[in-house]
């Protein structure tokens, strides 16, 4: 979707093979149209002209990987040619004319801005058209009728029939009109208008209580209405109507409003005529008044068209706006601006001396591009966390954005599931709070028409027999056929088994239908779901509430160190994953030649090479591990699209998000209430859902008027055991294992009082005195944060690497840190059924099977029944079948539908049910009764899916059967580490004094409004003082109550807070003269917080109060 969109735009070749052989003639890519719209621009004589053409782009400057390394944009040198004509002379001056670097997608369909990865979401927008529409008006309970003609830019054209039946018209939102008054603004007489519409009264009526004269009137009427204030002139008049509706400059309909409108009134006009026609204001009107007299069709031309109202919640109505798009229309802006300045310029500049270069200036078009890709809301940093969460990203659908929706105005019917977003939107993976519906995911088969509608797929019947011909077809064609859903039953030569088919006629009503009225019937049962949604296994047992969750987290899943494709899947494992780019897959096939960690090489059949690069522990735009593994050996025969090397959260091409576990389903010691989650310590030791999470630390050294800013070992007042690690740069050495607090790479910045003179300046760059003063400014591992350093990447200006003006040397550290599961991580089935692990047992306390196995992890029955998420409990049986094999003796009922190849399962084998077509429940109560016996002869799990379990403490058996078996559970990415936060002293708020929020800014918890009340009605007096000031912002109490607890001493009282100030002051911004009294009457003198008795207290504690940064214990105790 994203590449071909991009394709579309750059007019590639493949993209133009592609559009020749769907019959297009002479296919125009989006750059060029673009340059087509502004060509030519003339000066405001018409004498001089510049038009563009024949865009094209050079090699692209830098690899991918560099881009990424350096912060440097993947882009490619643009170029068009620009032709100046005079038409004076008729002299003709030619050039190519570079046009900025432009922003180039990668192979995986993002783009890479700046160093980091981005994606242009794609945003769905109600289509260009004509939108007809009935209201109940509130005082007469009459149906009122109204029609907008909605262009893709220009003003909207607005009819309605009102309460009193007249026909109106409104132009660009402005006042009402009687509609006649625009047609004889057009032209049209008196006559001419009876004639057209001699079947309508209502339109006649409105004839006889429109006053205006004939043309000249009309069109002065229009204009005062229009630039109110302003003296109307026939001319000017004449002009203003036209530049609104028929000039291609100022009013576009873009090849799809044309489309949608010819559609709707039965015209057939080219798809060029981007501007509004007569016909079209004619036919709209005539429509309108039929409508509003109730009749059902009308004939225009040779076709008649049924007389209907729009429901602009239809996939039919609303499109996709593409990443080529949505580039389009930025250039178009930049373009627009720069036409501004060409003008300008053709007037001033000396005919003989003007060029196209000296015409063009690409300053603004290279901003526009600059800002789209920067800052708009439709170009997103990359979701990296998993594969799929890359994937579903690329195929997100936006409603929100500039054009489109605001959440605060998007109503319940935008947000809504339609029954036109089947096999298009998915009904189930959007996300929970105020984005809920507006942002959505494209179906599994899903695919973008040239005219931005979502296409999907199905299966031509012919008379009752199912084809293999495949039809795509858009909201609007798919309302005009009855179709059947995928899996109903067929015979061997394809026609339906059964006497009447379950089928969807419009409106997506259901209904039992004779085999002979079915048009088409659906490719696949899971089209209507999004890959993410269509990798949750008994998928059709679960509620959607919770499946909507169940998909939203499978994109949370971090990558864990050995990856584990599931037992239970869906059969959309390996697609999702080699579609998601993340693994490496063989371009053509051949013999795997040479193999090392970090490059395999491929001799290919026709005697060509080629060298594949592995990623060895990158970071992802989500902190989490990007590693390859090559899953082939040398010698190896690979065939072509075949997976070479895994990825994250890839086993071998599988995708593989979390991990098979042994799950037991019941209450244990209340350590699983409210959704806690109780794990066997062997999850821990064995590293069985541990992550490496990689930080990137980065530190400048920049000129400041002091002087320049110095990377070095040798810092001022520290110590030697603190500069052990770092080498003689002052860079910290890689594999060295850090804390927080650790110094990562030294630096120094001068202080000084004064600034040198230069004659000083000039002594000391002679004699390089070193002894100024200097203060350490080091990069320090945050708070909370310890790992190993896995890399370092040094810039400087010496080594000619591009810096931001003023950095003299940037240097990152990458710090690795594999991340245990711990008490407060958070887990979660592929169900919706997530929670926080509350208790890690020792594995011997876990409880066990009758062969000794202990589970490894406990889940409470109490998450399953009201949240109908039962599908986690099939998955558990179906787990438990996978991991044990199964061998069917004999030919009972339930296993007919079984191929011959299930009737006897080696333990250990994968298996795939796919979503609305998966196993059985009776299938899977027959097979639990056919597992293989372990090595002792017994069945642990019976028929029913229970076990007998005993507990690990006592060896005692719990006195119920309990529900064991496997499920894949994914760690996520809400970690105890990440959020757990503590503060003893640190920065404070500028203006109140009072510690900032947040662990990002090392702030205190807020003791708010109602946590006061409480302390007031336990009558806690004392406490409550102690928070409001020493804990908070009495500036000088909080220095004295720090030297008290140093020195040992008793705590002072408490003083007067800086909020109380603060509220003074705000008294005496309103001219109110307030006066601070003590309890004998005295006037207490109010003095700023930069007392010099706090100062010099500050000062011999050695503590720095004007720094912001957030000082550890340490540094204020020194």
């Amino acid at each position: 979707m994203q590449i071909r969109s991009f394709e579309w735009f750059t007019g590639s070749e493949a993209w133009y093979e592609r559009a020749v052989n769907e019959g297009e003639e002479n296919p125009v890519g989006g750059l060029e149209e673009v340059l087509n719209e502004i060509s030519p621009i003339e000066d405001f004589s018409g004498s001089m002209s510049l038009s563009f053409s024949d865009p094209r782009f050079d090699e692209v400057k830098a690899s991918v990987e560099e881009c990424k390394d350096k912060d440097m944009t993947y882009a490619a040198p643009l170029f068009v040619t620009a032709e100046f004509v005079n038409n004076n002379t008729g002299e003709i001056k030619s050039q190519t004319v570079f046009m900025g670097d432009f922003p180039v997608m990668t192979d995986k369909g993002t783009f890479i801005i700046n160093g980091t990865e981005r994606v242009v979401v794609s945003q769905i927008v109600r289509s260009p058209g004509v939108y007809f529409d009935q209201t109940v008006d509130k005082t007469t309970d009459k149906d009122v009728f109204s029609v907008k003609i909605i262009p893709s830019r220009g003003a909207w054209l607005e009819f309605d029939v009102d309460k009193r039946d007249t026909v109106g018209v409104r132009i660009d939102r402005k006042r009402r009109q009687p509609v006649t008054v625009l047609l004889k603004a057009l032209g049209w007489t008196t006559e001419a208008i009876r004639e057209r519409f001699s079947f309508s009264e209502t339109l006649l009526a409105t004839l006889e209580k429109d006053h205006t004269a004939g043309t000249d009137e009309a069109l002065l009427d229009i204009y005062r209405k229009l630039r109110p204030g302003e003296p109307p002139t026939k001319e000017s008049a004449q002009t203003l109507l036209e530049n609104l509706f028929f000039k291609e400059k100022r009013y576009d309909l873009a090849k799809v409003g044309r489309y949608k409108i010819n559609k709707k009134l039965g015209l057939d006009l080219p798809y060029e005529t981007g501007t509004l026609t007569e016909e079209d204001i004619v036919t709209t009107i005539e429509y309108l008044v039929r409508l509003h007299a109730g009749e059902e069709t009308m004939r225009v031309g040779e076709n008649e068209v049924p007389v209907e109202t729009d429901d602009i919640d239809h996939f039919g109505n609303r499109r996709l706006r593409t990443v080529g798009e949505l580039i389009q229309n930025q250039i178009r802006v930049g373009l627009s601006r720069m036409e501004r300045v060409v003008r300008e310029r053709m007037t001033t500049q000396d005919v003989e001396a003007i060029t196209p270069q000296t015409l063009i200036n690409i300053r603004p078009v290279v901003a526009a591009i600059k800002e789209f890709f920067g800052t708009s809301q439709l170009s997103q940093f990359m979701d990296q966390n998993n594969p799929l969460s890359g994937l579903t990203h690329k195929r997100r659908l936006n409603a929100l954005g500039p054009g489109g929706l605001s959440r605060e105005r998007a109503g319940m019917d935008v947000r809504d599931v339609h029954p036109s977003h089947y096999g298009r939107m998915c009904p189930i993976e959007t996300p929970e709070g105020p984005n809920i519906g507006l942002i959505g995911s494209l179906c599994s088969y899903g695919r973008v028409n040239p005219f931005g509608f979502i296409e999907t797929p199905y299966r031509k019947v012919v008379e009752g027999r199912v084809t293999d011909q495949i039809d795509y077809l858009t909201a609007d064609e798919e309302d005009r056929f009855v179709k059947a859903q995928a899996n109903a039953p067929l015979t061997t030569e394809g026609y339906f088994a059964e006497d009447m088919v379950l089928g969807r006629r419009k409106g997506g009503e259901v209904e039992l239908i004779d085999p002979l009225e079915i048009d088409y019937m659906d490719v696949s049962p899971r089209q209507m779901v999004s890959v993410a949604t269509a990798m949750i296994p008994f998928l059709e047992h679960d509620d959607a509430n919770r499946a909507l969750m169940g998909a939203n987290m499978q994109r949370q899943a971090v990558p864990l160190l050995r990856n584990e494709a599931p037992l239970v899947g869906t059969g959309v494992e390996l697609t999702a994953a080699v579609d998601a780019g993340d693994v490496l897959v063989a371009e053509q096939a051949g013999v795997v030649e040479e193999l090392s960690a970090d490059m395999i090489t491929i001799m290919h059949d026709d005697g060509t090479r080629k060298s594949y690069g592995l990623y060895k522990f990158r970071r992802t735009n989500a902190g989490t591990c990007f590693n390859h593994r090559p899953v082939v050996s040398e010698g190896d025969r690979v065939e072509q699209g075949q997976v070479i090397a895994d990825g994250p959260s890839t086993d071998d091409g599988e995708m593989a998000l979390g991990k098979n576990l042994l799950v037991a389903v019941m209450p244990w010691e209340g350590h699983n209430y409210e959704d806690a989650i109780v794990i066997s310590q062997r999850l821990v030791q064995d590293d069985v859902l541990t992550s490496i999470h990689i930080e990137e630390h980065e530190i400048d050294a920049r000129d400041t008027k002091l002087g320049a800013e110095e990377i070095t070992r040798d810092i001022p007042n520290v110590s030697e055991d603190v500069l052990a690690d770092l080498d003689e740069r002052g860079i910290i050495r890689i594999g060295a294992e850090v804390r927080d607090g650790d110094i990562l790479v030294g630096k120094v910045t001068p202080k000084g009082e004064t600034e040198l003179t230069p004659e000083e300046r000039l002594l000391r760059a002679i004699f390089g005195e070193k002894a100024r003063e200097v203060r350490d400014t080091s990069l320090k591992v945050p708070h909370g944060e310890t790992g190993k350093v896995i890399g370092i990447r040094v810039f400087s200006r010496e080594d000619d690497d591009e810096l931001p003006p003023g950095v003299n040397e940037l240097v990152r550290v990458y710090v690795a840190k594999k991340s245990k599961i711990q008490d407060g991580d958070k887990l979660a089935g592929r169900h919706g059924n997530k929670g926080v692990i509350g208790k890690i047992l020792p594995v011997e306390d876990m409880p066990f099977l009758e062969d000794g196995t202990p589970v490894d992890i406990v889940l409470n029955t109490h998450g399953v029944p009201r949240r109908m998420n039962i599908g986690q409990i099939l998955e558990l049986h179906l787990g438990w079948l996978a991991s044990q094999g199964w061998k069917i003796e004999g030919n009972p009922g339930w296993a007919a539908n079984l191929s011959d190849d299930l009737r006897d399962v080696e333990p250990g084998t994968n298996t795939a049910t796919p979503v609305f077509d998966g196993a059985k429940e009776e299938e899977l109560m027959g097979l639990l009764s056919c597992t293989k016996p372990n090595r002792d002869g017994d069945r642990l799990v019976q028929s029913d899916g229970k076990a007998t379990l005993l507990d690990g403490r006592t060896g005692e058996p719990f006195p119920y059967p309990v529900a064991v078996g496997y499920m894949y559970i994914l760690k996520l990415h809400h970690m105890v580490d990440d959020k757990i936060h503590a503060r003893s002293t640190g920065p404070y708020s500028m203006i109140t004094q009072q510690p900032l929020g947040g662990k990002a800014q090392f702030g205190g918890q807020r003791f708010g409004e109602m946590e006061c009340w409480a302390m007031q009605a336990y009558g806690a007096a004392y406490t409550l003082q102690e928070l409001l000031t020493i804990k908070s912002d009495d500036v000088l109490g909080r220095v004295k109550v720090y030297e008290a607890i140093v020195k040992g001493e008793n705590m002072p009282s408490p003083g007067i807070p800086e909020s109380f100030k603060v509220l003074l002051k705000e008294l005496q911004s309103l001219c109110l003269n307030v006066e601070v009294l003590s309890s004998d009457g005295a006037a207490i003198e109010m003095r700023d917080s930069d007392d010099e008795d706090l100062e010099r207290a500050a000062a011999n504690l050695g503590i720095n109060l004007s720094r912001n940064e957030s000082p550890s214990v340490d540094d204020v105790v020194q």
